[in-house]
């Protein structure tokens, strides 16, 4: 089994950032990629990031690509998502996710199947 453990979530004002980390312990999912979902009271969950395991290829959700970075550390088994520029609509729970079958390209919904996730960070963005 794996386990994802998500930290960095909070409150923050518009235009401010806030830095989120996933620790992953347990079977090594190290081959496949790793990344950021979100979702909001009353939306279903979207995607926001993912990176592959070499760290060299990854993907950003378009309203957000110019705004966040993912960057990957398989040494120590993290994941972290920065998040600048934060705005209102960025406010949801954020939730890490591995064994994403993301190898490179365009993300695709089929690519998280298989995938094990955290148990989530709230973050709240006041206007």
């Amino acid at each position: 089994q794996v386990q994802l453990v998500e930290s960095g979530g909070g409150l923050v004002q518009t235009g401010g950032s806030l830095r989120l980390s996933c620790a992953a312990s347990g079977r090594s999912l190290s081959d496949y990629g790793m990344g950021w979902f979100r979702q909001a009271p009353g939306k279903e969950r979207e995607f926001v990031a993912v990176i592959g395991r070499n760290v060299i290829y990854y993907d950003l959700r378009e309203s957000v690509e110019d705004r966040f970075a993912i960057s990957r550390d398989n040494a120590q088994n993290t994941v972290t998502l920065q998040m600048n520029s934060l705005k209102p609509e960025d406010t949801a729970v954020y939730y890490c996710a591995a064994g994403i079958k993301y190898w490179r390209g365009r993300y695709s919904p089929n690519m998280i199947t298989a995938a094990t996730w955290g148990q989530g960070t709230q973050v709240t963005v006041s206007s």
